[in-house]
């Protein structure tokens, strides 16, 4: 899978929020959100499309996510964990929670992703 860039995770984020859509609405939001300019857009949106993370669909410039936010997530998640701990999970999972105080309903939130894992 392809890894993204900042700018290119913003370019998918709003595909993956607002599901396939104009090259034109990806540009428009951001011009809003970021200041780009529709050049910029287009730009990271064809080098989207170059590593296969994007569909173009015509006649109207449709962009379509071939890449799921979820499976963007455990990729770079996975990057995360090999780059910075060596590919322990439990070390990014202590450095997470290390220096937070976690609510009771946060703790009970772990505590069923665990047991469903189990």
């Amino acid at each position: 899978m392809a890894k993204f860039t900042d700018a290119e995770l913003k370019v998918m984020n709003v595909i993956w929020h607002d599901g396939d859509c104009p090259a034109t609405h990806i540009a428009d939001v951001m011009a809003e959100t970021t200041g780009w300019h529709n050049n910029t857009t287009y730009t990271i949106i064809h080098k989207c499309i170059e590593k296969g993370a994007i569909e173009r669909i015509n006649p109207k410039f449709i962009c379509h996510a071939t890449v799921t936010q979820e499976e963007a997530q455990t990729e770079m998640t996975n990057d995360l964990v090999n780059k910075l701990y060596d590919g322990s999970r439990n070390s990014l999972f202590a450095a997470l929670l290390g220096k937070d105080t976690l609510s009771d309903e946060q703790i009970a939130r772990l505590r069923q992703i665990v047991a469903e894992m189990e």
